[in-house]
């Protein structure tokens, strides 16, 4: 029974891990396509005009696309960021699910010292592993904000 749950868990990381490239790259094609950028901008700006003590005004709010970022390192810094979310997922999930099976191994030990050994590094090397996600998320969003505020 433990076998076939390893397996199926193995099968399934696999198959994640197989189809994140394909999610990498349709996601950020998507959402730098014109039709979401001109939708966006579409309504970014609003006119309204007044009539105050006889004299007719237009006030404008809004800024529409003069600031949106449309180069180079404004796309790079979504595509990363976007990347680097999809894979934190990834991660997390499958580290959650170790963690799961470090628990189930620790439980079905039976008391062996060996099989209680590696059910802790089990979880401990989970729980690194969410840490390092973690920090990983921490530094990229640093370097990134670092990035976008000298171009």
């Amino acid at each position: 029974m433990i076998k076939k749950v390893k397996n199926f868990i193995v099968a399934a990381t696999m198959a994640l891990a197989l189809g994140a490239p394909a999610v990498l790259v349709a996601a950020p094609t998507y959402a730098v396509s014109n039709g979401i950028t001109s939708g966006l901008c579409s309504g970014a700006t609003t006119a309204s005009e007044g009539t105050v003590n006889g004299a007719t005004s237009t006030v404008s709010s809004g800024t529409g696309c003069a600031n949106a970022q449309t180069d180079g390192t404004g796309q790079i810094a979504r595509i990363a960021r976007t990347a680097i979310n999809i894979l934190s997922i990834i991660v997390g999930i499958v580290a959650v699910i170790m963690i799961i099976i470090g628990g189930f191994r620790y439980i079905t030990s039976g008391g062996d010292s060996g099989k209680v050994g590696s059910a802790k590094n089990t979880i401990i090397y989970a729980i690194i592993g969410l840490i390092l996600v973690a920090l990983a998320q921490v530094i990229v969003n640093i370097v990134l904000s670092q990035v976008s505020q000298v171009s």
